[in-house]
């Protein structure tokens, strides 16, 4: 998918990155995504410095690197599983919103909370969210409604400019 000005649209892709379960999901839905949108899908799990991952040398650049890929980015899909969303992804989500970017969330897990099954200052900064209970494990309809979420928002995102 391509912006008005020709230009790839960027997605980054706000989620749990701590085990290889999260990890693995995380690389399967950037790469259906990329797929289905024909975008570039930022995945900050991927970022490294000098070849090595969680090195406590490089946090800050690794932190500036996130912050970073949520400016360069169109919209940003954010992850909000679990009994508590993660915490990096919570930030991400806000620094997005005080952006202006546009915020689908994605939930998964059939837990309730407050507000589409999550906490409600997560769920009110999400323009688009998409509730596919764990039950549903067919990765290709979450992402096809991902997808077709993203290109509502940024299709409104355009009309109001």
């Amino acid at each position: 998918m391509e912006q008005e000005t020709g230009e790839r649209l960027v997605v980054y892709l706000a989620a749990p990155l701590f085990t290889q379960q999260e990890r693995r999901w995380n690389r399967e839905v950037a790469v259906r995504l990329a797929e289905a949108l024909g975008c570039t899908v930022i995945l900050p799990q991927d970022f490294t410095f000098t070849g090595r991952k969680n090195d406590p040398r490089h946090f800050g650049a690794i932190f500036r690197q996130c912050l970073e890929g949520v400016r360069a980015a169109d919209a940003v899909v954010a992850v909000v599983d679990g009994a508590d969303a993660d915490s990096g992804t919570a930030f991400e989500m806000g620094y997005a919103y005080a952006l202006g970017k546009p915020i689908v969330g994605v939930r998964t897990d059939f837990r309730r909370q407050q507000e589409r099954g999550t906490n409600i200052m997560l769920a009110r900064c999400c323009q688009a969210f998409v509730h596919r209970l764990s039950f549903d494990e067919e990765l290709g309809g979450l992402v096809r409604e991902l997808a077709r979420k993203l290109k509502g928002l940024l299709a409104q995102a355009r009309n109001e400019r």
